[in-house]
């Protein structure tokens, strides 16, 4: 049996239809599967791990922590890798992950995590001022050394006051009287002699 060309033809558009939708399919269903924004927050830091994202648009990844940026507004292309280092805490923190695909908002993705609180960051209670302070051990005074001997010659004491003749004369039995005594002793004898003398030549004249 002889096919006619006509069905030829219409089978071969019919093929060439369906070949390109299910292309079309494939392509679109493609980027929807690839784009991959794996990201994990501990209790010191953040990693991003954009992959799979169209290379011919811009994409855009914003991460902030408690409101405030951690990592202001970047773009890239197909891949972005980053960690990023969360400020010490003491207390939970809220991280919010914002990435907007260039090639449709149905890529894009908005999300929240919490960073927990380190063990090693806990406050540790503020000791109070008898607990701050070592107790002061009781001290027992050392006993005070008694003057040691000096390997010098002592000081040599004050030389006593020599004696005046007149103490000495007292410590021998004289005194200070003395010398005027015997001055008037010879004035007696002189004056006896003198008078004995006036009355032998008294007498004489006489005889």
């Amino acid at each position: 049996m002889t096919i006619p060309r006509r069905s030829w033809r219409a089978a071969g558009t019919y093929a060439a239809v369906a070949v390109a939708g299910l292309t079309g399919a494939v392509l679109c269903a493609g980027p929807a599967a690839a784009h991959t924004p794996t990201w994990a927050v501990t209790c010191t830091d953040v990693s991003l791990d954009l992959t799979a994202y169209n290379g011919g648009v811009t994409n855009q990844v914003t991460v902030s922590v408690d409101g405030k940026d951690l990592l202001p507004t970047e773009t890239f292309g197909r891949e972005f890798h980053k960690k990023l280092e969360l400020p010490q805490h003491d207390k939970e923190l809220t991280v919010h992950l914002v990435v907007k695909a260039g090639d449709g908002d149905q890529f894009s993705k908005d999300e929240t995590k919490t960073a927990p609180v380190c063990a090693d960051n806990t406050p540790k209670p503020t000791p109070t001022e008898s607990e701050s302070k070592p107790a002061e051990k009781p001290t027992t005074a050392a006993p005070t050394p008694s003057a040691t001997p000096s390997e010098s010659s002592p000081e040599t004491a004050p030389a006593a006051a020599s004696p005046s003749p007149s103490s000495d004369l007292a410590e021998t039995g004289s005194s200070s009287a003395t010398p005027i005594i015997g001055g008037a002793a010879v004035a007696v004898l002189l004056a006896g002699g003198g008078i004995m003398w006036s009355v032998r030549k008294r007498r004489t004249a006489q005889h």
